[in-house]
């Protein structure tokens, strides 16, 4: 029964070709909406992280905003309140924030 299924016809090159193409065209277009941009994400995310420095403005994965105080090799202090400093993991910076924490209060 296999045998039927896998015999192709006498004029079935071209489809074949064209089955071939299709798949092609599809991963192409996965590739490029789907997992270049991923990558691009991820590589600027890793930049943003390696760059952080005293006196940025972050929020935190878990939506903590708070103004850089130090940067240390793994960790990063973060002072969200007058004198209240929390220290992160580096990976828990999720981006720059947008407001200052100081503005919000003007």
């Amino acid at each position: 029964m296999l045998s039927i299924l896998l015999e192709a016809p006498a004029g079935s090159n071209t489809s074949m070709i064209y089955n071939v193409l299709l798949w092609v065209g599809i991963i192409g277009i996965f590739y490029f909406f789907m997992i270049r941009p991923q990558q691009k994400k991820q590589k600027d995310q890793k930049s943003f992280i390696d760059n952080l420095k005293k006196g940025d403005n972050v929020v935190t994965i878990g939506g903590l905003h708070g103004k850089v105080v130090s940067v240390e090799a793994a960790t990063v202090t973060l002072e969200v309140d007058k004198g209240t400093k929390l220290t992160f993991e580096r990976t828990s910076i999720s981006r720059e924030a947008s407001v200052k924490p100081d503005d919000e209060k003007k």
